[in-house]
């Protein structure tokens, strides 16, 4: 492959650690000799990116500042785009993605100037001549000048962003365009079209299935469906990976896991997604201690990558023998917020996790695909841990991502507290799941998605 591609340059941007797993791990770029790495990492990040990709150059994205007046469009674009989604969809969820908290006046004063625009806008043409003056803004920034300079400099044949939302991204593909360079992006994830914050437009954007091609052109209805591929993500390509799966013992032996009792793994989310996490483990932990269960089941905790916060150790803490905090293998560089990626030892545990465990439980989680991908049962926690009147689960289970699920019997449904010990007991005497067809919907090309994006590339 790489002798067919002699001059094939990619520009790869990054805005949370696992596009780092999806696009720099994989086999996508595995067989490339010509890649140049477009980005704002730190020299130990690059170091260890290198350790499992062959990079021909890299290149530091130019400081960029954003201006008052793109920054009022980029915000005033997405909330006129928010407002149009809920009432397209007819999905009131989709308008929690609107930030309405602010802090200090300034942006508090800036925020109302945009609520106020906002009311101005009443058809998507006004939407579609509003990203037009966004693109001409993000041109009279001198970051456009310094990234078309580079692109010329380096004769770049194809720009691939790995995230949408990428605050930098939409001025680099304006610059590309501009320069007649093909540019690509993906859609990071299958949760994302409805938040609005597709910033960038490209030459070709690619999808995860033929669901998400649907909603994309949905949401975006200026994109024609044939500039929207369906390739798959290369993330549950790691699973089909039986080297990725550590021997039993070692594992076991490494987590400090009992090999006589069998594993339910907890997956926590990040504290804005399920501020009540720490409740529910404390919920799940009780119920099975009274039960009687802890002589025959273990609970594998694994926290969201980057939530390195305390919340969950007075609940470890109580529960020191049922509990066992596996945590994620990730880099944390709490100074550098692009030295936030995982390590490749990551992408083992967490194959490993989903092979041995024999339920996942969780709010919501897209884990349930990942140990769908080893036929798991999924439990999503479905009633409120406390009183809330800024959260509750039945807000969560409305969002429109999950309106791809084709029957309720795709997961198991935790409805009530005082049915833990019977839900968990079901799951692990008849694990049969119908997680997959589910997935199915959701991804398309799972074990082929590396190949399909280079190609597509």
């Amino acid at each position: 492959r790489t002798t067919s591609i002699q001059r094939f340059f990619r520009i790869v941007k990054q805005q949370q650690g696992i596009t780092i797993l999806n696009y720099l791990y994989s086999k996508v770029f595995q067989d490339c000799d010509s890649l140049l790495l477009f980005h704002n990492f730190d020299d130990d990040t690059l170091a260890q990116i290198q350790k499992n990709i062959r990079l021909k150059e890299t290149i530091e994205i130019p400081k960029y500042k954003e201006s008052v007046r793109e920054k009022f469009y980029r915000e005033l674009i997405h909330t006129v785009r928010i407002r149009h989604y809920a009432k397209k969809a007819e999905n009131p969820t989709i308008l929690k993605f609107r930030k309405r908290k602010h802090n200090g006046w300034k942006l508090k004063l800036f925020y109302a100037g945009v609520g106020f625009a906002s009311r101005l806008v009443f058809k998507y043409d006004q939407i579609l001549q509003l990203e037009a003056k966004y693109d001409a803004s993000i041109k009279r920034n001198p970051f456009y000048e310094q990234v078309k300079a580079i692109l010329e400099k380096h004769d770049i044949d194809t720009v691939f962003c790995t995230h949408q939302r990428a605050l930098k991204a939409p001025t680099v593909f304006a610059a590309a365009r501009d320069l007649g360079i093909k540019a690509t992006t993906v859609i990071y994830s299958w949760d994302n079209l409805p938040k609005a914050r597709l910033a960038l437009r490209a030459d070709n954007y690619l999808v995860w299935s033929k669901h998400m091609q649907e909603e994309l052109h949905f949401f975006y209805p200026e994109i024609p469906l044939d500039r929207i591929l369906v390739t798959g993500t290369p993330q549950f390509e790691f699973y089909l990976e039986r080297s990725n799966v550590l021997a039993r013992e070692a594992f076991y032996a490494k987590h400090g896991l009992d090999p006589n009792k069998r594993i339910l793994c907890f997956s926590g989310d990040d504290v804005a997604t399920s501020p009540h996490d720490p409740q529910y483990l404390y919920d799940i932990a009780q119920a099975l201690t009274e039960a009687g269960m802890e002589d025959e089941l273990q609970i594998a905790f694994r926290r969201c990558p980057v939530d390195v916060s305390g919340r969950y150790d007075a609940v470890i803490k109580k529960f020191p023998e049922l509990i066992i905090d596996i945590p994620p293998v990730w880099n944390f560089n709490s100074e550098i917020w692009t030295a936030v990626y995982p390590t490749y030892e990551d992408i083992k545990l967490l194959s490993s996790l989903a092979y041995y465990s024999d339920a996942v439980i969780n709010v919501g989680s897209t884990m349930a695909f990942d140990f769908g991908m080893y036929d798991k049962p999924c439990i999503f926690i479905n009633y409120d841990a406390v009183r809330d009147p800024e959260w509750t689960v039945d807000f969560i289970y409305k969002y429109q991502h999950f309106r791809s699920m084709p029957s309720p019997e795709s997961v198991r449904w935790l409805n009530d507290k005082s049915k833990i010990v019977s839900v968990i007991r079901e799951a692990l005497h008849n694990p049969k799941t119908e997680v997959r067809s589910w997935f199915d919907i959701v991804v398309n090309h799972p074990d082929t998605a590396s190949e399909n994006i280079l190609n597509a590339l």
